[in-house]
């Protein structure tokens, strides 16, 4: 008697075993699937267990939802992967400058507080709203 294992598969017709392999293959992308879906969920529960310290932990959160939005149907739209793209690229922006460097002052027109003689047109005097 032989100690060599049998192979049954040989025994079998074409279609037969492309039959068993295919059960096999949906057998290991299920079992696959599974392992994704449960780190998925160790991930997700990590990332909520506590607030962000810094601000790339907080980028780092958004990222991922980012990631996520961008696998669905509506996040398939070009003009929505191009504001994911455009927000990452401002995160990279963002993150890459120095603590405490001054952000880009805003234009003086931006700042100014509207005249309350004319709340509609700020500079401008009152007669000139008409």
């Amino acid at each position: 008697m032989s100690d060599d294992p049998i192979q049954l598969d040989e025994h079998r017709g074409m279609a037969a075993q492309k039959a068993t392999e295919l059960r096999r293959l949906v057998s290991e992308v299920a079992a696959e699937r599974a392992k994704l879906q449960q780190r998925q969920d160790e991930l997700e529960n990590a990332l909520a267990a506590a607030p962000a310290e810094t601000w790339a932990e907080a980028v780092e959160k958004a990222r991922y939802l980012l990631a996520l939005f961008g696998a669905t149907s509506e996040g398939q739209d070009p003009r929505r992967q191009k504001l994911i793209q455009k927000l990452l690229e401002d995160f990279e922006r963002l993150l890459a400058e120095p603590e405490g460097a001054p952000e880009t002052a805003a234009p003086a027109a931006s700042r100014r507080k509207p005249s309350r003689k004319n709340p509609a047109a700020p500079g401008l005097p009152a007669a000139s709203r008409k």
